[in-house]
């Protein structure tokens, strides 16, 4: 059922000049690398402006709340948000006011002295164990200075915690802009239509596990699956093909095999490698790399990226699909030496005219990002869970205990 929106909360007459908004957003980003670095990846910063100018004018006092890290309910310096919050500053042109806690009379007075149209930021929620124990009564202390609620975190929303379902029942309460994007955008794939095809399916990643049942959940739909990155190998294990040195997932094997045989009965093209980048140790300075055919890796040796010929293959054969659901990169991305297979089929999505690209987030949104490639994608997820769950078919909670529209 359609949920509450941003728009439909200020319908109502709930955001009038001076409403104080508690707005949860996602600011979990890699902050202990320094300002250099939340610069270049500040895509969630980035993603939550729309909501927050939304709010600013119509007059509202906009106050923020965030988790980053896992400081597992303790106060821990380095996980403080201030550095988020000055970024986020930049951003916005405007100050931003970090404050040292989350919950309590201090918070309360500063939230109350403050004017309309100012931008609060709380400290980390999980200082805070009643955070992720979805304590009611620091739900409450969360609510209490603020008049309405906007839920504009999807990354999280995956997760049952104060700050995602113990607030829409306090407060009157909506989805802001970017989770009504990822919304609507996810959705889609999920409801593609005759039109919107040929649909392939890009994925990658370490693991065959963490994709099964978005798999099981979109198999029928697709025209196209391609595989890469770590989960090829258990793909062409299952094929007889030898892996080397390679985690192979041999509880998966059997799945592989299976969902290998459903999609040639069910017409849909399944792409594996052809080439591979192995290595000999599994090391971003290992003394030996080469390219090798699919069946023809060395013992011992490790598979790190798909090879040249397939990153070439794959990318003629998205450009034929009219949607691309994207999640995980085809080799080991974060070591540069190993990054050419996502980089080759990252800019051959990115320049296809007239085709919907959905990525999902965690590791593909941030090989996007790094790219430079973020405003060539229909769209990029800011969740990587959650973004997983939600294309799996399940009810994400954080979305199911806002009101419905």
């Amino acid at each position: 059922m359609a949920k509450r929106t941003l728009a439909i909360l200020n319908d109502s007459g709930k955001l009038s000049g001076g409403t104080t908004v508690l707005v949860r957003v996602d600011f979990n980003i890699p902050i202990e690398q320094g300002i250099e670095v939340i610069a270049s990846y500040d895509q969630r910063l980035r993603a939550t402006l729309p909501t927050i100018r939304y709010l600013l004018e119509r007059n509202c006092k906009v106050v923020l709340c965030s988790h980053l890290g896992r400081p597992g309910g303790k106060v821990l310096e380095e996980l403080r948000l201030g550095p988020a919050g000055d970024r986020l500053a930049t951003l916005l042109g405007r100050p931003v006011k970090n404050l040292r806690d989350c919950v309590g009379p201090e918070v309360e007075r500063e939230v109350a002295s403050a004017a309309a149209g100012d931008v609060l930021l709380l400290e980390n929620l999980r200082f805070h164990p009643g955070e992720e124990a979805n304590d009611a009564e620091f739900a409450q202390a969360l609510a209490r200075p603020a008049g309405c609620f906007v839920m504009d975190a999807f990354a999280v929303a995956h997760r049952s915690h104060a700050s995602t379902v113990g607030l829409p029942p306090l407060l009157p309460s909506a989805m802001g802009m970017l989770l009504e994007r990822e919304v609507t955008a996810l959705g889609q794939t999920l409801n593609i239509d005759d039109g919107s095809k040929p649909l392939a399916a890009l994925m990658g990643g370490a693991k065959v596990s963490d994709k099964i049942l978005i798999l099981e959940n979109l198999l029928d739909k697709l025209d196209h699956l391609f595989i890469g990155g770590g989960m090829s190998v258990t793909f062409l294990h299952a094929l007889g093909k030898a892996t080397g040195a390679s985690s192979v997932e041999t509880g998966r094997l059997d799945f592989a095999w299976e969902l290998m045989e459903r999609a040639a009965k069910a017409n849909i093209q399944v792409h594996l490698p052809r080439d591979l980048v192995v290595a000999d140790r599994f090391d971003a300075d290992a003394p030996q790399v080469k390219t090798v055919a699919a069946d023809a890796v060395p013992g011992g040796w490790y598979i790190m990226d798909v090879g040249e010929a397939t990153a070439h293959d794959f990318s003629q054969h998205l450009a034929r699909c009219k949607t691309i659901i994207w999640n995980g990169p085809m080799g080991v991305f974060e070591m540069p030496r190993f990054s050419q297979g996502t980089r080759t089929v990252a800019n051959a999505i990115a320049g296809l005219p007239d085709v919907t690209t959905v990525v999902g987030g965690g590791s593909t949104a941030e090989a996007v990002e790094e790219l430079g490639l973020m405003d060539r994608m229909t769209h990029v997820s800011t969740g990587g869970g959650a973004s997983l769950e939600f294309m799996e078919g399940k009810e994400l909670p954080g979305i199911a205990a806002l009101p419905d529209e």
